[in-house]
């Protein structure tokens, strides 16, 4: 009897590209049973920035894990190779920058589809920002300028996403504007520094690099409101290091 799969994906509100103590991204691995996990960047977001892809080697080559990168401004691959490297992957992330325009990149080239086939055979999909944003139904974004809602999205985690939930001011109130009026579902608002993992489409983990970092569950309330419910975070600390002895 063939084992399915757990279809499993993480919201990040920190990582190699915010954070030097690389808490999240060693819980990123932690997440992967196998001895060194492949590890696919896809930095669409950014436009493939050079500076962000030196910024995610530099963070995951000294870790026991084999890094790799998917250039689609500079694309590399056919149709079937693009689809075989992705397939091959245990771990995609993918980077922060302007959600709308990487997920019509994405469906330009057919990611979105082969993203979906990964998820389903078991690759862990994460990210920040809009690297987080992409994988619900709808999102919170400043992919337009001014901050909005966007009903757009992978819908590989039922509902919305809102990053940077309390570091960009302005984020906390038009989020939650957003569920309340219904232009958004209720969904899960990410501050900066935390972990979220969910597991067959429910919340299954969720951890902060900073005591005072949070996970949110944002959902319409009485009256035009919204409630807001904080989610208990695992502190994550740095491994000891051994000491010598004389």
């Amino acid at each position: 009897m063939s084992v399915v799969p757990e279809r499993r994906l993480a919201l990040l509100g920190g990582g190699f590209s915010t954070d030097d103590d690389g808490l999240l991204d060693d819980w990123v691995l932690d997440q992967v049973p196998v001895p060194r996990p492949r590890v696919c960047f896809i930095p669409t977001t950014s436009g493939d920035a050079p500076a962000y892809i030196e910024q995610f080697f530099g963070a995951y080559q000294s870790r026991s894990c084999e890094p790799s990168v998917l250039h689609l401004f500079r694309r590399e691959f056919d149709d079937d190779a693009l689809r075989t490297f992705l397939l091959s992957q245990d771990v995609v992330y993918v980077g922060g920058g302007n959600t709308a325009n990487m997920l019509a990149v994405w469906r330009a080239h057919g990611v979105d589809r082969l993203l979906r086939e990964a998820f389903d055979r078991g690759t862990l999909l994460c990210g920040i920002s809009a690297g987080a944003n992409c994988w619900a139904e709808g999102s919170h974004t400043d992919s337009f300028g001014p901050l909005t809602h966007l009903s757009d999205g992978l819908g590989l985690l039922s509902g919305s996403v809102c990053p940077h939930y309390d570091s960009e001011p302005g984020r906390r109130l038009s989020y939650q504007a957003a569920v309340a009026d219904r232009a958004l579902p209720a969904g899960w608002a990410v501050e900066d520094g935390v972990g979220a993992l969910f597991t067959g489409g429910l919340l299954t983990d969720s951890v902060t690099r900073t005591p005072q970092a949070c996970l949110y569950r944002v959902e319409p309330g009485k009256d035009g409101g919204v409630d807001e419910q904080a989610m208990q975070c695992r502190l994550l600390v740095a491994a000891q290091q051994p000491t010598s002895t004389a």
